[in-house]
């Protein structure tokens, strides 16, 4: 198996060098509108949000950052399959304009972008990211009441394209080995993740000293691959328009699917191309990691007094369902980098009960 990834350092409002329908799933995070440090981003966009800003027309200015998002997800639109899925990770804002304190609520306003673009919504995600700041708490403090609620969660917004589901053949090997182990999907698809911490958001250039943006969108590594597992199989194409730091695509990477990124910085190439000299061993790593837990799951429900029906072919391993019986992981054998195309050759792999790599080394 091999795998074929792709970045275009452009504006993802045009994508060009993709087919419609096209990508069989979409995982982004979007600059988030009225966070000031992504001011700098809209206004070069378009000069009329940051003369709203400065006219402190917060409303005017929020609205014209979204029209300029929404231009991109109408190329989304386009490129996604009919059935495909879009995850979108996306904080609402909160900020103090004309001395007056708010909240932007920027998922209300992609949500609604969405459903009125033939994209059914699902239950989405919240992602919780606690703050351990003794200054968190906004207003007055301990006096009711004018203090503010503490914004401590973000959203997975999940939207399918169209009516009905994703068109698969039957019985498709692929998808058999794509499946994931019972207990992952009781925490995959329970509707809060707290178990994620958030990322540091500053980015070094490590050749200056100079910070290439002030703050990107990364999310942390967990937050995709756990999205990319859940709703694709092996060899789909993942496209991320906004592109960033490239997590997106070293989740796709160590999950053996395609992918496609769109960034406007093309300095985050350099990042990405050093983040690749670990690729092979953190896809060794997350792959353990599953193992591993896969175990422990076992012993305690043995331990609990129950059995197990089932085993996975590939592992010998017990398992609670037959949907199971087939899931088969993949290690990345070598990669290459050709015609500004990053390819990525994978073999099975081989499972080992005691593991190279210790818990305390893995990425969360």
């Amino acid at each position: 198996m091999k795998t074929i990834h792709r970045i275009y350092y452009k504006n993802s409002n045009n994508m060009s060098e993709l087919e419609e329908d096209s990508v069989d799933l979409i995982i982004t995070s979007p600059p988030y509108p009225m966070i000031e440090m992504w001011d700098s981003i809209f206004s070069s966009l378009n000069d009329k949000i940051k003369e709203s800003l400065d006219d402190g027309a917060g409303k005017k200015a929020f609205l014209l950052m979204h029209e300029e998002m929404n231009r991109v997800w109408k190329e989304c639109a386009r490129v996604l399959k009919p059935g495909g899925i879009a995850c979108i990770n996306i904080g609402d804002a909160t900020r103090k304009i004309n001395n007056t304190f708010q909240l932007f609520p920027n998922h209300v306003n992609i949500t609604s972008y969405f459903q009125n673009n033939n994209f059914i919504s699902l239950p989405c995600i919240l992602w919780r990211k606690p703050t351990n700041s003794p200054n968190k708490f906004l207003g007055s403090g301990m006096l009711p009441p004018n203090a503010y609620i503490t914004l401590e969660h973000e959203y997975i917004l999940i939207f399918r394209k169209g009516n009905n589901k994703r068109k698969l053949e039957p019985k498709l090997d692929n998808r058999y080995n794509s499946a994931y182990f019972w207990e992952e999907r009781n925490k995959w698809f329970s509707d809060v993740w707290m178990d994620i911490r958030g990322t540091a958001q500053n980015i070094k250039n490590k050749n200056n000293n100079g910070e290439i943006r002030e703050r990107s969108a990364a999310f942390p590594l967990e937050l995709p691959y756990r999205l990319i597992n859940m709703f694709s199989i092996y060899e789909d194409t993942i496209l991320d328009p906004f592109w960033g730091t490239g997590t997106t695509t070293f989740a796709a990477i160590i999950s053996a699917r395609n992918s496609v990124g769109y960034e406007l910085n093309s300095q985050f190439k350099e990042l990405f191309e050093s983040s690749l000299k670990s690729a092979i061993e953190i896809n060794k790593m997350y792959n353990e990691r599953r193992f591993q837990e896969h175990i422990k799951f076992i012993k305690q429900h043995k331990k609990n007094g129950k059995d197990f029906k089932y085993k996975i072919n590939n592992y010998n391993l017990p398992i609670v369902t037959k949907q199971e019986e087939n899931i088969k992981f993949y290690s990345i054998k070598d990669y290459n980098k050709n015609d500004e195309k990053y390819v990525f050759r994978y073999e099975e792999y081989q499972f080992e009960r005691k593991p190279k790599f210790i818990q305390s080394r893995l990425i969360p």
